[in-house]
């Protein structure tokens, strides 16, 4: 039975593979990437082995304490995520729990993160070549923090499955989690820092670590190799009961998922008024707009992109403050911000779903669609866009430049969204579905979406490459005037490309709305 289920497991991901054609390409490439990354982390083990005993074993044991901290925080990032072996979905059937549970945890072992794991824990054997008995001990102690790493991450989901499957839970910790994600550089500047400033402690903390469940394995085979035979086998025996507690835990909330029936997270709200309905014009194009705004004040997906701006802006300015405190840096980081927010809408019908059928049975014109769903995100991020270069500005003191940069986003925010408009009239993609974690990764989603984001992209910089010109003229000459006049053409040029953005986009909109319907079907 076991082996029927971990079969499945690998027959449901071939099938998806065979039936998306952009999926196995995406398959072909993830693979090649991480054998890349594996192949890298061989070489590191070979210096490692060559270095002094004291150096590996840090290395080694804050390796792998990272490695399980990983696993740990890892559900958070993924909820949601579809899996074949899901308990919840295999609870009808009359699969005995012991079965189920070694099942799951050999699926979790046979996973791609299981199995790359798996391989560099092994291989992490190589940093002890020259001490036969360790290798012995590494691979023992390998298995066993493989088997730990997935336990642990499977308890963890279990334990917690009350609270994060819950809708806003799951919205809230995909968008926060993607914060230090977008900050990771001045995140790891801090932390080389302060790397450096404590050096002398590291040794220390590994010690410390080694005697924990996240480091204790690893810290094994070192002190194998350093002939301290009792410190193994107490950090072996903290191994073990760290393995044990893990399944213990895991176990535990799987009968738990088993037993307790599935209960709705969700609350009934009443609510008053029209909302943005009430608001806007009373018209087809104030409708769709109403809709938009809507979307992207309530719906995580929408959200992610608004966080990704500011935090730009705000990377760039720590890199100029960083360097020779100059206005380059920040005004690429305004540059990138309104290519972001601009472009965003290429996504707009493909998070529509099967939802988009209602613009398609009330008959709405393409003009009016197309008009609506730039408004809403004008309505916002052209303020947003104006108040960032304004900031930036002040807080690099280059204030003469302010005319000739704000055209020169303006141009691209205007730019965007005609892009935008014609863009998502043509292509649509896999996307995470509404509730979902925004950051789920789709099957097939990756090559189609990243054609979707470089045509607009492409396609906006190519229409504003007039305020983009004019902007390098200002910069090369200083020129006041050659400054207002960027402005002007950035605000007159931009708006003029969005209405034939809107017009062409509306046109493939209402020629291809009910091939754009079939394709989100399915």
């Amino acid at each position: 039975m076991v082996a029927v289920l971990v079969g499945l497991r690998f027959r449901s991901m071939w099938n998806a593979l065979q039936r998306n054609p952009w999926q196995l390409v995406g398959a072909i490439l993830g693979a090649l990437y991480g054998l890349g990354m594996l192949g890298l982390l061989f070489v590191g083990f070979v210096l490692l082995s060559l270095a002094p005993l004291e150096l590996a074993r840090l290395a080694v044991v804050g390796a792998g304490s990272v490695l399980l901290l990983g696993w740990l925080i890892g559900p958070l990032v993924t909820v949601g995520v579809d899996q074949t072996l899901d308990p919840v979905k295999l609870s009808p059937f009359p699969v005995p729990r012991n079965t189920l549970f070694v099942a799951l945890t050999a699926s979790g072992v046979l996973g791609i993160p299981g199995i790359v794991t798996a391989v560099a824990a092994l291989g992490s054997a190589i940093v002890w070549w020259r001490h036969p008995l360790a290798i012995v001990a590494a691979l023992v102690c390998a298995a066993v923090a493989v088997l730990t790493c997935v336990t642990a991450s499977r308890a963890f989901m279990a334990v917690s499955s009350g609270v994060s499957s819950g809708r806003r839970f799951r919205e809230l910790t995909g968008v926060l989690i993607f914060i230090p994600l977008i900050l990771l550089g001045p995140i790891i500047v801090g932390i080389t820092e302060g790397a450096r400033s404590f050096a002398d402690v590291l040794p220390t903390i590994a010690t410390v670590l080694g005697w924990t469940p996240f480091g204790a394995a690893w810290a094994v085979p070192g002190d194998v190799a350093a002939g301290e035979w009792g410190a193994a086998a107490a950090r072996f025996a903290i191994a073990l009961a760290t393995l044990a507690v893990c399944v213990m835990l895991w176990r535990s909330g799987l009968n738990r998922m088993l037993s307790s029936p599935l209960r709705s997270t969700s609350s009934a709200q009443s609510r008053k008024g029209l909302g943005m309905l009430g608001i806007v014009p009373d018209s087809r194009t104030g409708a769709v707009m109403a809709r938009s705004l809507t979307y992207w004040m309530r719906d995580p997906r929408y959200a992610q992109q608004l966080i990704v701006v500011p935090l730009i802006v705000a990377l760039m300015v720590f890199y100029g403050m960083m360097g020779d405190g100059g206005s380059v840096q920040p005004t690429i980081g305004l540059i990138l911000a309104a290519y972001f927010l601009s472009t965003s809408l290429y996504a707009d019908v493909s998070y529509d779903g099967t939802a988009f059928a209602l613009h398609l049975t009330t008959g709405v014109r393409g003009i009016a669609d197309r008009a609506g769903r730039a408004l809403a995100v004008a309505a916002f991020a052209v303020p947003l866009i104006v108040i960032l270069t304004v900031a930036v500005v002040a807080l690099t003191g280059d204030v003469a430049s302010l005319p000739a940069t704000l055209g020169v986003t303006l141009g691209i925010t205007l730019a965007g969204f005609a892009a935008a408009s014609v863009t998502s009239a043509l292509l649509v993609f896999p996307v995470p579905k509404a509730g979902d974690n925004p950051f789920k990764s789709q099957p097939g989603a990756a090559l189609p979406s990243m054609l979707a984001m470089l045509g607009t992209f492409g396609g906006a910089t190519v229409l504003a490459l007039p305020v983009i010109v004019l902007g390098i003229v200002t910069i090369v000459t200083g020129s006041t005037v050659i400054g207002w006049i960027t402005l002007a053409v950035g605000a007159v040029v931009g708006a003029a490309e969005l209405a034939l953005g809107i017009v062409v986009g509306g046109r493939i909109f209402d020629r291809r709305g009910p091939e754009l319907l079939a394709r989100l079907r399915t």
